[in-house]
């Protein structure tokens, strides 16, 4: 790896596409052929996401654009900057703002990006940890500090956390589990059962006992929940939440639908927050990471499976939507 190294020309993997067929190749660039930005990074390392996958698969309305590179996290250093904010050296970070999207992102040796999308590296991490940790910890520090900001506190009660076993749900019971959050983990995988307990979980439930469509109010049982799945499941949470208690709401992997009854609402006073991490202002983003510094014991990273050349991003993103990898795939363009 060859961190803040000046070059003429950089290595980027390329996405084509010419009607339906979709090409990837790893590429020489000039800096000029960048995007427009205000900051320019040299790249230590990206994160493969499920939502490459899909960019790298061709598959529609996700990229509108072409050609395109893919990376939808990137940590490195700045090597010039016309912004205020960052200087050359600077290490930063960078996920969401539809960089890999419709920005060009992190599978590069080199991006260009706008200075409001940048975060410093908080000390205690550096650019593998973030790319660890990555878009998923990031959204899972945001959900809890949305229950903080409710008024949910370890002394409340339970907190259920929905698709416990996912990138966003794991990471939220560890986090929880370190303030000292009494957790549940909803999971479909008894496979799973360990590897939650070992994150701190002390109640497992299952996804088909939290599937069950809900009366319009049940037994009072959490204090909060985080949900990454929505539909009848989040109905579900918000029946059973305590009074007063809130539930952060992030994902739809079930249903982006919600049907479900005013009661909860009205009869306990429960709040229901929506939470994302891709437009999250620049302060508080730097505030969740500067908590994921403190919170996340150094054993956390040790979910790192392997680290990957550009050349290799193509096969392992196929593997990636057929669901064959486990733990977290980073990939180091300089290699």
């Amino acid at each position: 790896m060859s961190e803040g190294v000046r070059v003429d020309r950089f290595k980027a993997l390329l996405v084509e596409k010419q009607g339906e067929d979709t090409s990837v190749r790893v590429r020489l660039l000039a800096e000029n052929e960048l995007p427009e930005g205000d900051v320019l990074i040299g790249v230590d390392y990206s994160s493969l996401n499920y939502k490459d996958g899909m960019v790298l698969a061709g598959h529609p309305k996700i990229v509108t654009h072409y050609p395109h590179v893919p990376g939808v996290d990137l940590a490195g250093r700045v090597l010039e900057s016309d912004s205020d904010d960052f200087r050359p050296g600077d290490a930063v970070l960078l996920t969401g703002w539809g960089v890999g999207e419709r920005h060009w992102g992190g599978f590069s040796q080199r991006a260009r990006v706008r200075s409001e999308w940048l975060v410093h590296i908080p000390q205690g991490l550096d650019s593998k940890r973030v790319m660890i940790i990555g878009s998923a910890g990031l959204t899972a520090m945001l959900c809890v500090m949305t229950l903080e900001d409710a008024g949910i506190r370890p002394d409340s009660g339970p907190v259920v956390v929905t698709g416990a076993a996912g990138g966003v749900g794991s990471l939220a019971v560890l986090l929880l589990s370190q303030l000292g959050y009494q957790v549940a983990a909803v999971t479909g995988r008894a496979s799973t059962h360990a590897f939650l307990r070992e994150l701190g979980a002390t109640l497992l439930l299952s996804r088909e006992e939290m599937s069950r469509p809900p009366r319009p109010l049940e037994s009072q049982r959490w204090a909060g929940g985080i949900d990454v799945v929505g539909g009848v499941m989040l109905a579900r949470l918000l029946a059973e939440t305590k009074y007063g208690g809130t539930v952060a709401a992030t994902g739809l992997a079930g249903d982006a639908m919600l049907t479900t009854s005013v009661m909860p609402f009205i009869l306990r006073n429960v709040g229901l927050r929506g939470t994302e991490s891709v437009t999250t202002p620049r302060l508080l983003r730097q505030t969740a990471w500067s908590r994921l510094s403190a919170l996340l014991p150094p054993d956390s990273f040790q979910q790192i499976s392997k680290i990957i050349s550009l050349e290799e991003v193509a096969e392992a993103a196929g593997a990636i939507l057929a669901g064959r990898i486990r733990g977290r795939v980073l990939v180091d363009p300089n290699r």
